[in-house]
């Protein structure tokens, strides 16, 4: 969603890299387009003329100082402002306060809510805490049928009334239930509407009062520009929201609004989702994020994401057969799948530092990874016989042929993976040796 703000400012601030010396007009110039990249990726225009504001008064004290690098501690300026109108800390759920504690979910049809649900419910499972789901929409039965399906996935019990007479009758019901099942969270699913009514908010200020959640998330679809900041403000001043969890990050469009919505409402951000599978929901970090603004990376969430997918055991696993050289095409094949697991692999190229610098230097390419490659991959390996698995040397040309007729790839496509994995058999075999910089379970990571 950053794509445009990232490149812009990269470009802003590599002009002041290695300059010894930045003087004030430097930094009027730098300013003056930092402002314009804001306001054209739709970033509210009070935060930016108050961003602005911060940073020059702070970056002309940097510039003052005595360092080598005074364009570094400009940027460094930049990255804390961008964290503190993020939010500055990351702002977790609030801890369970006995059985079922509720949490309620609201905003707007056609914000991802329903599957937001899910996602939030998949989330504290991963956190080792229990929820029960709750369909409170009785005007579009699809969307309870949809969270019954998405709970099944999950194995997460989903409780759904479609006869009840308010959905108030519904969510108390559901928090029992999610009592006797002896559940941490019972999370709330209510109606949304194409847009906010006095009818939506009194539903709503009717079932937070009588339910008293410890949590009232709304969900917001982050695409949705300056009418976002409208949506959130209007709704909090009649339910006191206690957080928010953006959807849609990954989509194409601005994202200013997604910058600017915690400085004009003054709710959180907790989390933000970033594709439509469940287990696409990141906890939000504000520092995480602005350092991928500017084109630094987040290292951190990638190692959680793989840890998360893979675990330890695994990778310890994996690091035995990579010492003793009984690394295979199936061990392949299961860390391939480990990683498609953590996201597109576009998402996983954001989050290494300098790639928005690779992309200019080649052009402005487009770095991602065919996924349609990978599959071929996994098609491959799957047309191959155990013992061709175990002992890739034995695939000669009629087992070639054979292996391409079974995947619908070309003898080229099999000979060109099997260069690659006996390149990264003897790269593994490098990495375990004695006295080897890293272990291969480093090297996995």
């Amino acid at each position: 969603m950053f794509e445009l703000l990232t490149d812009k400012l990269t470009t802003i601030f590599s002009r002041l890299n290695n300059r010894g010396r930045i003087t004030e007009e430097d930094l009027d110039t730098v300013m003056r387009e930092v402002r314009v990249a804001l306001l054209e990726a739709d970033v509210n225009f009070q935060t930016v003329r108050a961003f602005v504001q911060k940073v020059r008064v702070k970056a002309t004290e940097a510039i003052t100082l005595e360092s080598l690098t005074p364009g570094q501690n400009i940027i460094r300026v930049v990255q804390e402002e961008l964290t503190s109108i993020l939010g500055s800390s990351n702002e977790k759920i609030a801890e369970s306060s006995g059985l079922a504690s509720p949490i309620v979910l609201v905003g707007l049809q056609g914000s991802g809510k329903t599957t937001t649900t899910a996602k939030l419910a998949l989330h504290l499972q991963r956190q080792k805490q229990s929820s029960n789901l709750v369909a409170c929409d009785l005007r579009r039965p699809a969307a309870a049928d949809q969270l019954e399906t998405l709970g099944k996935q999950i194995g997460v019990p989903v409780y759904k009334n479609m006869s009840a007479s308010t959905p108030i009758e519904v969510a108390l019901e559901g928090i029992a239930e999610g009592r006797n099942l002896g559940t941490d969270y019972t999370i709330i699913d209510t109606a949304g509407r194409l847009q906010i009514d006095d009818d939506l908010m009194t539903e709503l200020e009717t079932l937070v009062s009588t339910v008293t959640p410890i949590e009232t998330l709304l969900v917001i679809d982050s695409m949705t520009g300056q009418e976002a900041l409208g949506v959130a403000t209007e709704i909090h001043s009649r339910v006191p929201l206690s957080g928010l969890i953006l959807t849609k990050m990954d989509g194409d469009a601005r994202g200013g609004a997604a910058l600017s919505i915690r400085d004009v409402s003054g709710i959180p951000i907790k989390f933000f989702g970033t594709g439509e599978q469940l287990n696409m929901l990141d906890v939000f970090h504000p520092e995480r994020l602005s350092s991928r603004i500017l084109g630094m990376g987040d290292i951190q969430s990638l190692v959680e994401k793989a840890q998360a997918t893979m675990g330890d055991t695994n990778l310890e696993a994996i690091e035995k057969k990579i010492k003793t050289a009984s690394f295979d095409l199936d061990d392949f094949l299961n860390q391939l799948q480990q990683v498609r697991k953590m996201g597109p692999m576009s998402q996983m190229l954001d989050m290494l530092p300098g790639i928005g610098q690779l992309k200019k230097k080649m052009g402005n390419q487009d770095l991602n990874v065919d996924e349609d490659r990978l599959t071929r991959v996994e098609a491959i390996i799957y047309s191959m016989t155990f013992e061709e698995r175990q002992s890739p040397s034995i695939i000669n040309g009629s087992r070639r042929r054979r292996i391409a007729k079974g995947s619908g790839t070309t003898a080229q496509d099999i000979n060109q993976l099997l260069s690659q994995f006996k390149q990264m058999q003897q790269m593994m075999k490098q990495f375990s040796k004695p006295g080897s910089r890293f272990s291969g379970k480093q090297m996995f990571k």
